[in-house]
């Protein structure tokens, strides 16, 4: 005998349920966070869709534009991290986990070009080994939240050079190492270093994400910075740059990048031996501070 099914349990999917009906089909086993998640992203999702009434040959571009970002993704080139920096994602996930006391040095993206195990180097020697760009000195302290001096805190910097390419982007053309070195802070918590004063340079807008730049009327400019990882025992890692002050892009950041309190000096050197200095003090969170809130 065919049993009779309770039509009005059936959660079908509908334009008006179609939150309760996705979100419904997650099983009771499932991975809680995942589930957590999931909900969210599927509520916003639809939400949207809802809100511009999503037309059928929009849906189709984005899919057609999803599958070019995968497509054009290989071991040297991650589009989708592109596409989230544009999109100021990256930017508000950084935020939301690095939220530090008013005073600490602010965290900001890290960017693709970062190599480890860069060249150690004593206080003061000169990154460029080109010589190429104009010269300049990068000196400061790393300090704790009270302004005591920090010993031992790893500086590991990097940036572009005058063409506004790293070292990376051109093997062969660019000395190995070029503009990159890490320095250990003193007694006195100081560093210093020489290099090239940084300069703005373009996003990779060659692909998918270029291309959208273009069809929002947005340039793929950077403003010229300098990359900063500082680590130290018993405090919290800071990622971030110091922003060249006078810079055309700073407030048009192609990756919303540029917070305020990371806008450095950049002042002449007249009686040093480079011709820009830039001065910085790094502010560290002691790791238990994050804790304890």
């Amino acid at each position: 005998m065919t049993k009779l099914i309770d039509l009005s349990k059936i959660d079908y999917f509908t334009e008006e349920s179609s939150v309760e009906a996705v979100v419904g089909r997650t099983g009771a086993e499932a991975q809680e966070r995942l589930a957590v998640v999931w909900s969210s992203l599927v509520k916003h999702l639809h939400d949207f869709a809802k809100d511009i009434e999503l037309r059928q040959e929009e849906w189709d571009i984005a899919v057609q534009f999803l599958t070019a970002t995968g497509q054009i993704c290989d071991e040297n080139r991650q589009e989708f991290i592109l596409l989230s920096d544009v999109m100021g994602l990256s930017m508000l996930t950084d935020a939301i986990n690095n939220r530090r006391p008013s005073g600490a040095t602010e965290n900001t993206v890290l960017g693709p070009f970062h190599v480890e195990n860069a060249p150690e180097y004593e206080m003061g020697a000169n990154i460029s080994l080109d010589g190429k760009g104009q010269s300049c000195l990068f000196e400061g302290r790393v300090i704790d939240t009270d302004g005591n001096p920090i010993e031992g805190a790893r500086v590991d910097v990097w940036c572009d050079n005058e063409d506004g390419y790293y070292d990376v982007q051109q093997p062969g053309i660019q000395p190995k190492w070029n503009n990159r070195g890490v320095f250990t802070s003193g007694a006195d918590g100081s560093y210093s270093f020489r290099g090239s004063k940084p300069v703005s340079y373009p996003i990779p807008h060659d692909g998918p994400v270029g291309q959208l730049l273009v069809q929002l009327d947005r340039h793929p400019y950077r403003p010229a910075h300098m990359h900063y990882i500082v680590t130290a025992p018993g405090h919290e890692k800071i990622v971030t740059h110091t922003f060249v002050g006078d810079d055309e892009y700073l407030k048009s950041d192609a990756v919303f990048g540029v917070k305020a309190t990371l806008v450095a000096s950049f002042e002449k050197n007249v009686d040093g031996d480079t011709e820009w200095r830039s001065p910085f003090d790094f502010v560290m969170v002691p790791v238990m501070t994050k804790e304890a809130d």
